[in-house]
């Protein structure tokens, strides 16, 4: 039986949330090269997928124990993969990832975001 799944979170949700104050965490798991091409305009916890096993045994050191957990990365996929894994280690986290990730946030919420 598989287990949880992160709930999928479109641009302009996530747009939503972010300009209400909705206290979450954005986790982007993209690498420092991504980052430097297009930066997600808010704050977020950076965790590339390449470097898990130097954050993977520490997870608990980047993230508050509760609330919510957006993931991102360039296309949504890498992001899912991370959201379905935090979600076997922590089955009662609330996990959302951002459907398109941040090609989608440049296309739909900000054009200024460069796409790569």
């Amino acid at each position: 039986m598989p287990g949880p799944i992160p709930k999928p979170l479109k641009a302009r949700e996530l747009e939503t949330w972010l300009s209400q104050n909705v206290d979450l965490t954005l986790v982007d798991v993209r690498e420092e090269q991504e980052l430097a091409i297009a930066p997600f305009p808010y704050p977020v916890k950076h965790l590339p997928l390449s470097e898990a096993q130097n954050w993977m045994g520490t997870l608990n050191q980047f993230l508050p124990p509760a609330g919510p957990v957006v993931v991102l990365c360039h296309a949504g996929i890498r992001s899912w993969d991370f959201g379905c894994w935090l979600l076997e280690q922590q089955p009662a986290r609330e996990v959302w990832n951002l459907e398109g990730g941040i090609d989608a946030w440049s296309v739909m919420v900000d054009p200024a975001v460069p796409r790569y």
